[in-house]
């Protein structure tokens, strides 16, 4: 079989969702429906912890750097799709296929790891809250949100540059984006020794997490069943129902796409799982967290009253 000359010169082309849909104009009117969605909530939860001075503790600097990653992480993927179906040219080329591989890999990464440090947060505030404020300082805090950027990006750069220099005897990829499963099956070499190098990264950088967060959640019930208060038992399951929520769908779809074995994957059921943690996961989390949340509900009320005014 000849190769497939994969140099920068030449490019990909992406068979998503719309392309693979017996009604294509609905879904594409839904996604675009999800990603303005996901633009306007997790604006307005950027900006109401940005500008609201009673914001300004560790949980909601976290929760502002996950709306931040959402943000980012469904820009990357949605407007190329709603483009692409428009002009009805699915094309990408070989460095934006990478580009868009590293960026999606980098953003999905830091919000593997941010995950882990919000646990440790509400872990810290309802098992220790004596010494809330001296373990979760904001020098801890800025530690932890570069640490989930700097080695997500280590970790992606990697990765991208491992999957691209294969040599590709295809250039039709039936997925949203360029991930890495759907590419692997393009090329021409022996890619079984890196599928397993993957799936090593995947457990680590899936499993481990998701590990450390059940332990947290599981002393935090503990401890909050416990409590004397009603209304602090209350509110400390509230908070917790939101985030578990969060967690049970980023890491639902992502440990499908990266721990499961390929021999269980099929084009169809990647497609609808990179648009579940793609568009949808980012336009639902602000709103898991804001709706029942009556700071951040009180703070964008003061900031969208401000801006009126």
């Amino acid at each position: 079989m000849e190769h497939w000359n994969s140099t920068l010169g030449t490019g990909f082309i992406l068979m998503g969702i719309l392309n693979d849909s017996a009604s294509p104009e609905m879904i594409c009117a839904t996604i675009t429906v999800l990603y303005m969605l996901a633009l306007t909530s997790n604006g307005l939860l950027l900006l109401a912890i940005t500008m609201d001075a009673q914001l300004h503790v560790p949980m909601y600097l976290l929760l502002g750097q996950l709306s931040l990653m959402d943000l980012l992480f469904t820009s990357v993927v949605t407007p190329k799709a709603f483009m692409d179906f428009l002009l009805s040219g699915n094309t990408i080329s070989f460095g934006g296929c990478a580009l868009q591989m590293f960026l999606a890999l980098t953003l999905g990464g830091a919000e593997d790891l941010l995950l882990v440090f919000m646990a440790y947060d509400r872990y810290v505030a309802i098992c220790h809250p004596l010494n809330y404020m001296v373990l979760m300082r904001p020098r801890v805090c800025w530690l932890m949100v570069a640490t989930s950027w700097v080695l997500s990006s280590l970790s992606a750069l990697g990765h991208t540059l491992y999957t691209m220099h294969f040599p590709f005897c295809m250039s039709q990829i039936s997925h949203l984006l360029c991930e890495i499963p759907p590419l692997l099956k393009l090329a021409c070499a022996d890619t079984s020794r890196y599928e397993l190098m993957v799936y090593v990264t995947g457990v680590t950088f899936l499993l481990l997490p998701l590990s450390a967060i059940v332990s947290s959640y599981t002393l935090i019930l503990l401890t909050v069943l416990h409590m004397p208060s009603n209304e602090g038992r209350q509110k400390a399951l509230v908070t917790c129902s939101s985030h578990l929520t969060v967690v049970g769908m980023f890491y639902g779809a992502a440990t499908f796409m990266y721990v499961l074995p390929s021999s269980l994957h099929s084009p169809k059921q990647d497609n609808i799982i990179s648009v579940f943690y793609t568009i949808v996961t980012p336009a639902l989390n602000p709103l898991i967290y804001s709706l029942r949340n009556k700071e951040v509900m009180g703070a964008l009320r003061r900031v969208l009253g401000k801006c009126i005014l």
